[in-house]
């Protein structure tokens, strides 16, 4: 039988088990909730599916930390936003009101030289531009490139007025006849 630590009382880690809305958090209080009732870890794994030694590894990270330890805690593993913080946004959304300094249009190298600017820094990566644009929820639009063999608009008028006029139709050059292979045949005779 495994020793589980008071952290919670056996209520406690029912509540948690059936209250909680992350799915692993709650399959690991499961786990422990069923520990703490008695079970052994070999029933304890053909109840929950986990095998023997993740419940052996579960326990001692709950033994060791208490409830903190239990649930999915890769989503605690980055880091906080260093340059992309509110404040930058902010300023960002009102600057892109205005077109950037050579009067083209926004790209993510120019948003990454801007925040470069502000932020007092030599360079920032144009990823972290594209990053920022997202961020505000941006997507970079540039129109298409116009033909530079494109008519004019006069000429495609005067070309769309000469298509109303209907084109004379081809006649068809092997006209569709009945096939002549066979003789007829009739079965009134039989």
């Amino acid at each position: 039988m495994a020793t589980v630590c008071k952290h919670l009382s056996v209520e406690e880690l029912e509540e948690r088990y059936v209250g909680s809305q992350d799915a692993t958090a709650s399959r690991h209080f499961q786990v422990i909730w069923l520990l703490a009732r008695g079970h052994t870890i070999s029933q304890v794994s053909e109840t929950t599916a986990f095998g023997e030694r993740w419940i052996e590894q579960l326990l001692a990270r709950y033994n060791a930390e208490g409830s903190e330890a239990l649930g999915d805690l890769r989503r605690r593993n980055g880091a906080p936003a260093t340059i992309l913080k509110p404040n930058l946004l902010a300023k960002l959304r009102d600057r892109l009101g205005e077109p950037p300094p050579d009067g083209a249009l926004w790209s993510s190298r120019k948003v990454a030289a801007w925040m470069a600017g502000e932020l007092g820094l030599v360079s920032v990566a144009p990823q972290r531009g594209w990053e920022a644009l997202k961020a505000i929820g941006w997507s970079i639009q540039k129109p298409r490139p116009k033909n530079p063999k494109s008519a004019t608009p006069e000429q495609a008028a005067a070309f769309k007025k000469s298509l109303r006029t209907p084109l004379p139709r081809r006649p068809r050059s092997t006209p569709a006849k009945r096939s002549r292979s066979l003789p007829q045949t009739s079965t009134a005779l039989a």
